[in-house]
């Protein structure tokens, strides 16, 4: 009379934590922190050095250099490279040069009392200009000291 589907048999308290609703509540956050990661991401994409920097190869191709001085004025290592230009002439003439030779290397050049924002608001022009990679220049330190 009192087998296994008695009504009047008692059950064993289950000594296991059910973790199907944390696993749930786990993967929602995941989506959630999947959908608002690339919203807080902003900035211009640099490839920056692990190591000490080496000069660059520029191989066969003579790079476009845009150079901020300490006054906030761009330059362009075409034409008239004393002339300073705006950020709109530096955006077309890089997509012009980049539309004929699509693998030129470009180079900014920025002076150490310019402004931080006006190197990034050139690099985001550059970027924006269909860059993909954007090299700093920078002279090597005066002396023999390393550090």
């Amino acid at each position: 009379m009192g087998g296994p589907y008695s009504r009047h048999q008692r059950r064993k308290p289950m000594g296991e934590i059910n973790v199907v609703p944390f696993i749930d509540v786990m993967l929602v956050l995941l989506v959630i922190f999947m959908i608002t990661a690339p919203m807080l991401t902003q900035g211009v994409k640099v490839d920056l050095p692990q190591v000490t920097s080496e000069p660059i190869d520029t191989q066969e191709q003579e790079p476009i250099i845009v150079s901020v001085d300490s006054k906030g004025e761009y330059y362009i290592s075409l034409g008239d490279k004393d002339k300073p230009v705006t950020l709109q002439t530096v955006g077309d003439q890089v997509v012009a040069i980049l539309e004929r030779k699509p693998n030129t290397p470009v180079m900014v050049r920025g002076d150490k009392n310019a402004s931080y924002g006006q190197v990034v608001t050139l690099m985001s022009t550059l970027q924006m200009a269909g860059v993909a990679n954007v090299g700093l220049i920078s002279e090597p330190p005066s002396g023999d000291n390393k550090g």
